[in-house]
C-alpha cells in the first residue's frame, strides 16, 4: 500500500470513521443542538461551534496547500466566530462546511503520490510555518488536528 493511501486512510478515520484513539470528530459532533454548539461550559475556553469553525479553516488552507504545492495564507480567520444565538441552520451549516473541506482535503490527497509527500515548499507548511514542514508532516498534522479538537469536543460535552 502506498504512504498517501495510508495517510489518506488516517484522515478519514480522524474524521468519521474508526479512530484508534476514540470517537471521531463528527462522532463527538453527532446529536448535538445549535444551543450546546454555541454553550460556553468552560470559562475561557471556546465553543463547539467555535472550534468547529477553526476546524474548516485549517482543513480548507491544507488542502489549498496541497492543490497548490505552496505556503498559502489562512483560507479565513484561526478563529472564525459562531453565532452566540445561532439557529439550527447555522449550525448545520457550520457542519456542512467543515464536511466540504474534508471532501475537498480528501481529494487533494488523491491527486498526491508518495514523492509529493516530501516535498517542502518555500517557507513550510504548517502553522509555525518552519523549514521542516513538508505535506507528509502536514498531513500527519491535519489527523492529529482533528483527533485533538474532537478530544475538546467530548470534553466540553460533559460539561453541557
Amino acid at each position: 500500500m502506498q504512504e498517501v493511501t495510508r495517510i489518506r486512510e488516517q484522515l478519514q478515520r480522524a474524521f468519521d470513521g474508526d479512530a484508534w484513539s476514540g470517537p471521531s470528530l463528527q462522532a463527538t459532533l453527532v446529536g448535538l443542538t445549535a444551543a450546546q454548539a454555541a454553550a460556553r461550559p468552560v470559562a475561557q475556553a471556546h465553543s463547539i461551534g467555535e472550534l468547529v469553525c477553526h476546524l474548516t479553516t485549517w482543513v480548507l488552507t491544507v488542502a489549498q496547500r496541497l492543490e497548490q504545492r505552496a505556503l498559502t495564507p489562512l483560507a479565513a480567520p484561526d478563529w472564525p466566530p459562531f453565532p452566540a444565538t445561532p439557529d439550527a441552520a447555522a449550525w448545520q451549516q457550520a457542519r456542512q462546511e467543515l464536511v466540504q473541506a474534508h471532501q475537498r482535503l480528501l481529494a487533494a490527497v488523491q491527486l498526491m503520490s508518495d514523492a509529493d509527500l516530501e516535498v517542502v515548499p518555500a517557507g513550510g507548511l504548517g502553522p509555525a510555518a518552519g523549514p521542516a514542514d513538508s505535506f507528509y508532516v502536514l498531513l500527519h498534522g491535519t489527523a492529529q488536528h482533528y483527533l485533538y479538537h474532537a478530544g475538546q469536543v467530548a470534553l466540553l460535552r460533559k460539561s453541557l
